[in-house]
């Protein structure tokens, strides 16, 4: 007696494509949804070095006083000095404090550059809380124009209960200014002109 051949298993060829196709575009919007919701994220919880977000002062001032350091820098080819308007100063913990940085564009043409920031030590950042910053605002400048903007923080007063943190004295707030193109980042590549999002040179 023959045994019957096996049949091969019946699908839908195109049904099996849309699905893959639909799986690969839900990946890709997850992707793009993930950016937001990871900055969202580190905010809320000072997950790498990134401050908390305010709006009103800390409403108590403790006894206990910290340096706080702030760091300037540009990356290259953006042609900006950019500086705080002191390097270091001493603060009350729970004391809401301003301290303003100045950008002048040196290059011979108009430059729109946006700021990234971080705080260390990272186990300090969630204790920081920014009021008003000028990070991820893009501003334009003109050769030679110059222009101030402040940065409203203090200090959680939380950190006194983390005993952790008792032996941190000083915090660090850093800022990098880049090229801008719609708000984010530039990067600039090895020949020293600053690119955009799909490789084509700026400079």
């Amino acid at each position: 007696m023959t045994n019957p051949a096996p049949q091969k298993p019946k699908g839908n060829p195109a049904r099996t494509a849309l699905i893959c196709v639909g799986v690969a575009f839900g990946m890709l919007g997850a992707s793009f949804a993930a950016v937001p919701l990871y900055d969202l994220f580190c905010k809320v919880t000072g997950f790498g070095g990134t401050p908390m977000v305010g709006t009103a002062g800390a409403g108590k001032i403790l006894d206990r006083t910290m340096s706080v350091r702030f760091d300037a820098n540009v990356a290259p080819g953006l042609g900006w000095k950019f500086e705080a308007e002191s390097p270091e100063i001493k603060v009350k913990v729970g004391a809401t404090q301003t301290v303003f940085y100045k950008m002048t564009n040196r290059s011979d043409r108009t430059v729109t550059g946006v700021a990234t920031y971080n705080v260390a030590p990272d186990k300090a950042a969630a204790y920081f809380v920014k009021i008003q910053c000028f990070c991820f605002t893009e501003h334009t400048l003109k050769p030679g124009e110059s222009f101030e903007a402040p940065v409203v923080f203090y200090i959680d007063p939380e950190i006194a209960d983390n005993r952790e943190l008792d032996g941190v004295h000083a915090i660090t707030l850093s800022y990098t200014y880049f090229a801008s193109k719609a708000g984010q980042p530039v990067a600039e590549d090895k020949a020293g002109s600053v690119k955009d999002d799909v490789g084509n040179s700026k400079l």
